[in-house]
């Protein structure tokens, strides 16, 4: 674990030319990055978190210009990708057919998941490198979300089995929760997955748009365009129960706004006493972790406003409540 010195970028950059993977700070979460050209690397993300290889991954590129290199941008990405990179937006793009990515990053697919991180640290290494970097969050598939350098650690005590070779510390992600996901590689554009750049925001730019429906626990999965899609997600090892009025005695509580009034738990965290969705979406993963203990029979959470940045908090927080595969 090393901050982002020159010394260490220079360091993670040999690791992902050498086909290594290197953990890294984005404004979203904290993402498990590896070469994007490389079949090798891209193939040790998936096996170093445990991910089913029909779950597509997001390349991280520095601009605009290194997203047309790979990917196809109409006149409405265009319009996206100037009013919000770089930050936590993913557009799901057609892909060219001279794109230099491994067909593992898009799980088979003609399209590709892209994104302009705004992370100073995240820069920096796109630059230091000069490659695509695949990167989904760092993390044991379907858990929590890293969010500081310690999640990961805690993710992967033994280095992804030897495949980790640097994680990057650079304090908390700010945004915390993942990227906005939308699908611009059809007709109508889709919200795949909610984040921090809400509907009303795509639609004030693009007009209506539709919203993409979570499979079914025993729906095929072939032809998931984005990461983040399947129905149980982001799960701490405890089972979640939402929109809670009170909390059992062998409960842990995860309040939202003025929790006074509601009983039990026992243990309490509050994402915002205040009612800021911004405070409880930088929270949310962190404490949902906190929560995490033995001795505890499950986590209950308080009802969580579904407008605005709240979508994103509540789809992460029914994915975690859902059914276990």
């Amino acid at each position: 674990m090393s901050p982002p010195s020159a010394e260490a970028l220079a360091r993670a950059s040999q690791a992902l030319a050498g086909g290594k993977l290197v953990a890294f700070p984005t404004e979203t979460v904290y993402g498990l990055g590896g070469d994007a050209g490389n079949d090798q690397a891209v193939a040790d993300i998936f096996a170093a978190k445990g991910r089913p290889s029909f779950n597509p991954l997001i390349v991280h590129l520095p601009d605009v210009e290194a997203v047309e290199r790979y990917a196809v941008m109409d006149e409405r990405a265009r319009q996206m990708a100037d009013l919000y990179w770089p930050g936590p937006l993913t557009l799901v793009l057609p892909r060219r057919p001279d794109a230099a990515l491994s067909l593992l990053v898009s799980a088979g697919l003609d399209t590709v998941a892209v994104r302009v991180p705004r992370h100073p640290t995240a820069r920096a290494l796109l630059q230091a490198s000069g490659r695509p970097i695949a990167a989904p969050s760092a993390n044991r598939s379907g858990h929590v979300s890293p969010t500081a350098p310690i999640h990961v650690r805690e993710e992967f005590p033994d280095g992804g089995g030897g495949r980790l070779a640097l994680i990057l510390a650079d304090g908390r992600c700010p945004v915390g929760v993942e990227s906005t996901v939308l699908d611009l590689s059809g007709e109508h554009p889709v919200l795949l997955r909610p984040g921090s750049i809400t509907p009303e925001e795509i639609e004030a730019v693009l007009g209506p748009i539709q919203r993409a429906t979570t499979p079914g626990a025993g729906a095929p999965h072939a032809g998931l365009k984005a990461p983040g899609m399947l129905e149980s997600h982001y799960a701490p090892g405890l089972p979640v129960r939402l929109n809670a009025l009170n909390a059992a005695k062998d409960e842990a509580l995860l309040g939202f706004g003025p929790d006074r009034f509601v009983l039990g738990g026992a243990e309490r965290l509050n994402l915002s006493p205040t009612g800021d969705l911004n405070e409880a979406a930088a929270n949310l993963f962190a404490m949902l972790r906190r929560l995490d203990k033995p001795g505890l029979c499950g986590i209950a959470v308080m009802t969580i406003p579904d407008v605005g940045l709240g979508l994103a908090i509540n789809d992460r927080l029914r994915r975690a409540a859902a059914p276990r595969p």
